[in-house]
C-alpha cells in the first residue's frame, strides 16, 4: 500500500491524493491524506521545476550532483547557491537532472511538516509521465496538465508547448495507461528532489535489544580489563615474592653455618655490625683518621681504642695546635665528627685526645 500526494499549482486549489495497492490505484480524494505509517509521496508542479537532461556515466550521487550543478550554473539565469539541483536515473546515459528554488523546496516541506506529512519522495509531475523514444506525450493530473518529452518535462501552456515542441501536437496518453506509469514511476522514482540537504532523515529507532548487547559488550570489555589488571597485579606479586626470597637465600649465606635464621636480614645487619663494628666500623673510621694524620706533616698518632657505640679515641700528638685542628678539618670533612679533650705542650709537642664518632 502507498499513497501520493499531487500539490496544487494554485493555494487555493485543495490537493489531491491517490491510494496505490499493488499495482492498481484503489482510491482518490482531495485535501490531505491521514496521517498513518503508509508511505506517501508528493508530485509537486511541474511550473516550479526546471527539468534537464545531460548525459553523465554512472557515478556516486555526490559526484552526480557535483557535475550536474556546473551544467546547471551555465544555464540558469538565478544564482546556483539558490537552486537544488537532484539527478536521477533512468537507466541510459541521459539522466535526469531536476532543479527547484531552495526557498520552494523549504515551503513545501515546511507546509508538509505543519500537516504532520514527511513524504519519503519527491517527484516532478512530469516524470510521472514514460519517457517516449521521440516526439512529445501529455497527461492531465486533475487540471494541471504537462509534457514530456525524451529530454524535457514541464506545465503544458499553449505559448510554450508549441515552442518547446515546434508544432508538433503532444499525444495525450490513455488513462490506463497513465494509471499503469504512474503507479511505476512512484513506486520506483526516476527522479526524487529530496536529495542532500532536503533528503529524508530516518529516525532514530531505541531498540532495546540492541541495548542489552551494547550492555553485556560494555560489560566483557570491563570483565577482560579487570582480569589483565588482576593478571599484571598477580606477576607483580610473584616477582616481589621471587625477589624476597632470593634476598633471603642472600642473607642466609652470609650468616655462620648452623645459626637458627628467624629474620636473615636484621640477623645479616647484626653480623656485620659485629664484624665491623658500631657506627661505620673500625677499619674505615681508623682509615680515616689515618689518612687525616698522614696529610697534615708533623702530627702523629699514638693509640687507638674503639668502644661498642661506634667511637674511636685516638691518642694524637702534633707539633702545635693549628696541627689539631687541621686533623679535626680533614677528618670532618670524610664525615665523621672529631671531639677533642684537652690538649697540654711539653717537650715542644702538643698532645692529647680526639674522640671520632659518626655524625
Amino acid at each position: 500500500m502507498a499513497r501520493a500526494l499531487f500539490l496544487s499549482r494554485s493555494p487555493d486549489t485543495a490537493p489531491r491524493w491517490i491510494a496505490i495497492d499493488g499495482e492498481a490505484i484503489v482510491a482518490r480524494g482531495e485535501g490531505v491524506p491521514a496521517v498513518d505509517d503508509i508511505p506517501l509521496t508528493v508530485i509537486v508542479p511541474a511550473e516550479d521545476v526546471t527539468l534537464h537532461w545531460a548525459q553523465m556515466p554512472v557515478r556516486s550521487t555526490a559526484q552526480a550532483v557535483a557535475a550536474a550543478r556546473l551544467l546547471v550554473g551555465e544555464a540558469s539565469a538565478s544564482p546556483i547557491t539558490d537552486l537544488h539541483v537532484a539527478v536521477g536515473d533512468e537507466g541510459t546515459e541521459d539522466r535526469p537532472i531536476g532543479v527547484v528554488a531552495i526557498a520552494r523546496m523549504r515551503d513545501w516541506l515546511n507546509a508538509l511538516a505543519a500537516q504532520g506529512i514527511d513524504p519519503d519522495a519527491m517527484i516532478p509531475a512530469p516524470m510521472l509521465l514514460p519517457r517516449p523514444a521521440e516526439g512529445f506525450v501529455r497527461a492531465d493530473f486533475g487540471g494541471d496538465a504537462v509534457v514530456r518529452g525524451p529530454t524535457s518535462g514541464f506545465a503544458d501552456e499553449q505559448c510554450l508547448t508549441d515552442i518547446v515542441t515546434g508544432g508538433n501536437a503532444p499525444v495525450t496518453i490513455a488513462q490506463d495507461a497513465l494509471e499503469a506509469a504512474v503507479v511505476a514511476a512512484i513506486a520506483r522514482p526516476a527522479l526524487d528532489l529530496r536529495q542532500g540537504v532536503f533528503a529524508k532523515r530516518d529516525p532514530i529507532a531505541f531498540d532495546i535489544g540492541q541495548l542489552r548487547r551494547a550492555a553485556w559488550l560494555v560489560a566483557a570489555i570491563l570483565l577482560v580489563t579487570l582480569a589483565i589488571t588482576l593478571v599484571q597485579i598477580a606477576r607483580y606479586s610473584f616477582a616481589a615474592d621471587a625477589i624476597e626470597q632470593r634476598a633471603d637465600r642472600l642473607a642466609r649465606s652470609g650468616l655462620p653455618r648452623g645459626e637458627t635464621v628467624n629474620d636473615a636480614g636484621r640477623q645479616l645487619e647484626a653480623r656485620l655490625v659485629r664484624m665491623r663494628g658500631a657506627g661505620v666500623g673500625f677499619s674505615q673510621s681508623a682509615a680515616i683518621v689515618f689518612d687525616a694524620v698522614r696529610n697534615v706533616p708533623g702530627s702523629e698518632v699514638r693509640s687507638l681504642s674503639f668502644d661498642s657505640t661506634g667511637k674511636l679515641r685516638v691518642s694524637l700528638v702534633t707539633q702545635n695546635e693549628g696541627q689539631v685542628t687541621d686533623v679535626m678539618a680533614r677528618i670532618g670533612a670524610r664525615g665523621l665528627t672529631a671531639t677533642p679533650s684537652t690538649f697540654t705542650s711539653g717537650g715542644g709537642r702538643v698532645s692529647g685526645d680526639l674522640t671520632v664518632a659518626p655524625r
